[in-house]
């Protein structure tokens, strides 16, 4: 390969903010970076002693293009956009993808609602977060619910309801949608919930109490004791939850390493509320220090996230100040980076990296024992080499209807869930199961004769030899070869751990010992495929249930579903109605009647 002559590329760059790309021979991006300064960073790969991984990488460079920006923060975002496209295999690569969801209260309404939030915080209204998991959210929407009963239920639900749900005879609601509620009480829960979610619950505390004494001096005895059994609850969550007194917003990371895998532990703090935290594993280049994988981790986790005011790390990361500037621009207020701190800020930093130590050793103990079952499968099998990548189907429906094919991807690292799909299944006879795998097979199978999805080492089918062998006739058809074929079958007595092992070609099944860790690899991926199978046709079939019989109906918009089901409180007493009723709606003509009545009346 042709040497790069750096010095005449180096005298094209400016000594400007941009980013910079690394090239090889073939064209292929080596690795990504930014600077404050392109032309010295650029430089220090060049005149100075590089550990081994940096040596590599300058030795494979062919050319360097860069691009200048006009600030640090846009040149942040461009390589936090460079790095997703390209995955160059000496940057550290961060799998986050994902949005993290909020707390979502309807201000403009006139009875708002809290609900769980995904997505773009651009509509009306607050949101507050955000969390680092759905569990989390929906946690603390069930608490808040007992707290403080403020509607969660969906817009469309509210608007049609003649009486109260079920929520309200639980006390988890006080039915703003029946009147049940003045809006000065309904506003005073609403104003409890922003504070307690802003972490002002010593405000709440202290209204709840004078509450309480009104209501003891006026003899309401049984209302004063909820009020004290509310007080009571939120100064247990108070204990629980608070990390800072002074109601801060900040961010806990730490990074911890071992065996060549690298854990980075996040810690969200909330107006002084520690919201949970979350565990990353990004794939990081031999020999990379804490420090690069911080500095890298931090630019692309809060490339394009909401960056709080302080961030707390347990090393120094690379760029520090350049990090801070462009965080800063990003988010249009001060964010500084500290990794010399004391006293509590201390004792978070080593809470997050005890996490963080404790997470790398569950998923290195893991590892090894996914290596070993992968191992014993290939003993099982009779295999040549340990199978890179397997895939599992499996089938899903209600007595036929609303069939759902499941197709699930481990590799040697594990579950690879980026690669699960599902498929609806339509036009075959209900309840054909060996249709329904024939025709997930071929959408799966065609993609791969199109280079589109790798081909795996191992195909399971979760059904016996006949399964096995239409299984096997599809992808004659197909073309596809090389695939080693699994049937795993229920045992005769059909218990876990039982399981037979149907391959092509053997007359008997293979039999594991039921403590076989190959047989527990097969459970998990035949478990994980029946999952997803059932976790996809219950969402389809949800779907359907919620989908209103008059959506369907020519010349019922959205408008006439409304009065109709404000006229009749619901489908329940619009399939009670009789067509003369229902023609007394307004903008229901004498047909449009009839053609309602017929279709709810079929609906059931």
């Amino acid at each position: 390969m042709k040497e790069l002559d750096h010095r005449s590329v180096l005298k094209q760059i400016p000594p400007q903010p941009g980013v910079y790309r690394m090239l090889d021979a073939a064209g292929e991006v080596l690795y990504v970076g930014k600077a404050k300064d392109l032309k010295r960073r650029v430089s220090s790969y060049f005149g100075r002693a590089l550990n081994r991984r940096l040596q590599v990488m300058v030795s494979q460079i062919a050319d360097i293009q860069v691009t200048v920006t006009r600030t640090e923060g846009e040149a942040l975002l461009l390589e936090n956009n460079l790095i997703k496209s390209h995955k160059p295999r000496f940057n550290v690569l961060l799998r986050d993808d994902k949005s993290y969801p909020y707390i979502y209260l309807s201000t403009q309404d006139r009875f708002p609602r809290l609900a769980f939030y995904r997505g773009s915080r651009k509509g009306e209204g607050r949101y507050f977060g955000p969390y680092p998991s759905a569990w989390a959210v929906r946690e603390t929407l069930q608490l808040l619910q007992k707290l403080f009963p403020v509607r969660q239920c969906e817009d469309t639900f509210y608007s049609t309801r003649s009486r109260p749900c079920l929520q309200y005879q639980i006390k988890r609601c006080t039915a703003p949608c029946c009147g049940f509620v003045a809006a000065q009480d309904y506003a005073m829960d609403v104003d409890h919930s922003v504070k307690f979610l802003e972490g002002r619950t010593d405000e709440v505390i202290a209204e709840l109490g004078e509450r309480m004494e009104v209501a003891a001096q006026a003899l309401e005895f049984e209302r004063a004791a909820a009020l004290r059994d509310q007080i009571a609850t939120l100064r247990r969550i108070q204990q629980r939850q608070y990390v800072t007194a002074d109601g801060g917003d900040l961010d806990i990371v730490a990074c911890a390493e071992e065996g060549g895998v690298v854990c980075v532990q996040v810690f969200f703090v909330r107006n002084g509320r520690n919201l949970g935290n979350k565990a990353f594993f990004p794939q990081v280049p031999d020999a990379a220090s804490p420090e690069a994988v911080l500095s890298a981790f931090l630019a692309q986790f809060y490339g394009d996230k909401q960056i709080p005011p302080e961030l707390l790390v347990n090393a120094e990361p690379e760029e520090h100040a350049f990090l801070e500037s462009a965080f800063s621009e990003q988010a249009g207020r001060r964010v500084t980076i500290k990794h010399r701190v004391r006293g509590d800020r201390a004792r978070w930093l080593e809470m997050a990296a005890s996490n963080a130590e404790l997470a790398l050793k569950s998923r290195l103990g893991s590892r090894a024992g996914y290596a070993r079952r992968l191992d014993a499968l290939r003993d099982v099998l009779d295999l040549d080499e340990l199978p890179g990548r397997m895939e599992c189907f499996d089938i899903s429906h209600t007595r036929g209807e609303l069939t759902v094919a499941s197709c699930v991807v481990f590799d040697a690292e594990g579950p690879r869930k980026s690669d699960y799909r599902r498929f609806n299944i339509e036009d075959i006879t209900p309840g054909d199961d060996y249709a329904a795998m024939e025709q997930a097979l071929t959408r799966r199978y065609k993609r791969i004769r199109k280079g589109e999805v790798p081909l795996p080492d191992i195909l399971f089918i979760d059904g016996g030899k006949g399964q096995l062998s239409a299984v096997a006739g599809v992808l004659q058809e197909l073309g596809v070869t090389g695939v080693q074929l699994v049937g795993v079958a229920k045992g005769p007595d059909r218990k876990a751990g039982a399981e037979q092992l149907w391959v092509p070609g053997r007359k008997t099944p293979v039999l594991p010992r039921p403590d076989s860790p190959a047989m527990h690899l097969v459970q998990q991926i035949r478990d994980e495929a029946h999952r997803f199978a059932i976790t996809g046709h219950r969402q389809r079939r949800d779907k359907a249930r919620r989908t209103s019989v008059l959506e369907q109906i020519p010349g019922v918009g959205p408008k006439r579903r409304q009065n109709l089901l404000r006229a009749f409180g619901g489908l329940r007493g619009l399939a009670r109605a009789a067509p003369e009723e229902i023609a007394r709606v307004e903008g229901i003509s004498a047909d449009l009647a009839r053609q309602i009545h017929e279709a709810v009346r079929e609906r059931g």
